[in-house]
């Protein structure tokens, strides 16, 4: 049966592919951690305007907070960060392809910590769709960097592969953390427990990000604050990006909207063909195949 949150989390998964587009520009004129700080800063008071919007206009009151939700928000505020900066230093180890590869996990760990945590279970069509799109996202990947099954299975115990698994757990947790923030809050409007959550959520990362970078990057506020233009269009895009994730997180097991949120990958790929003109490679073809396959099983099942 076909569900709100499916165009949702599409909607989603493309504004993430935009804001990465936009940050990778900015990325020229910041430190890496600025370049991650303006999606935080400049989401901000878009957040918070949204929720008083769909307070003011809709009606519906503000939630009343508790521990268990303030404890979902700073976990998952502090794994997304995290998880940016374990991607980095990922980035940096001579093996990284293959630590990237594995990072690629998520999903299958997204579904494990959701179970644990929340009792969210995944039927057997889904956990079967879920394994063909993570088969597609590995062959991707391969095809990528051209990397092999052989140097996957060699790799097993390299440190770069441990520091992928971490990267996917990092960013697997604060996705569970967030959906378990939004149910925390009750059986209210959706709107209202996705807007609140996020409102929450990117001041707690606002703050926590912008005291590390008074700290350690000192210089980096000002140039942020500088490059406002620019910075600005990542911060639309990301809050714009957060919304429908947190909706859909809101309505649906994080472990099928971020299945289904595969499908920004496709929108890289279509880009790569469309606009730059880049050759694909069979791999390539048949990993982009598998997901798609694993988004419409999931629609049709999940």
């Amino acid at each position: 049966m076909f569900s709100y949150w499916i165009p949702i989390t599409i909607f989603a998964a493309f504004m993430q592919n935009l804001r990465s587009v936009l940050q990778k520009y900015i990325k020229g004129r910041l430190s890496t951690g600025g370049a991650s700080y303006v999606r935080f800063l400049y989401a901000f008071p878009l957040a918070l305007i949204y929720l008083w919007g769909v307070h003011h206009y809709g009606g519906y009151p503000i939630p009343e907070v508790n521990a268990l939700f303030l404890l979902y928000c700073l976990l998952g505020s502090l794994s997304q960060i995290l998880f940016t900066f374990v991607l980095l230093y990922l980035f940096s180890l001579r093996n990284f392809t293959v630590g990237t590869t594995f990072s690629k996990t998520e999903i299958l760990q997204i579904a494990i910590l959701g179970l644990i945590l929340l009792g969210d279970e995944v039927s057997l069509a889904g956990s079967g769709a879920i394994g063909v799109g993570l088969i597609g996202v590995i062959l991707l990947s391969m095809a990528q960097s051209s990397i092999t099954w052989r140097n996957l299975v060699t790799s097993l115990f390299e440190k770069s592969t441990v520091v992928g698994l971490v990267c996917g757990a990092f960013l697997g947790s604060s996705v569970v953390f967030f959906r378990g923030a939004t149910l925390a809050l009750g059986d209210g409007e959706v709107m209202m427990r996705a807007s609140f959550s996020l409102a929450v959520a990117l001041t707690m990362q606002t703050i926590i990000m912008g005291v590390y970078l008074l700290v350690r990057e000192p210089g980096q506020i000002r140039a942020v604050i500088r490059h406002w233009k620019p910075a600005s269009a990542v911060g639309i895009a990301g809050f714009l990006g957060s919304v429908g994730w947190f909706t859909a997180f809101t309505l649906q097991n994080a472990a099928y909207v971020r299945a289904v949120g595969q499908i920004e990958l496709i929108f890289t790929f279509l880009a790569s063909i469309f606009i730059f003109k880049e050759k694909t490679s069979r791999m390539e073809m048949a990993g982009i195949a598998l997901i798609l396959v694993a988004i419409v099983s999931i629609i049709l099942t999940g």
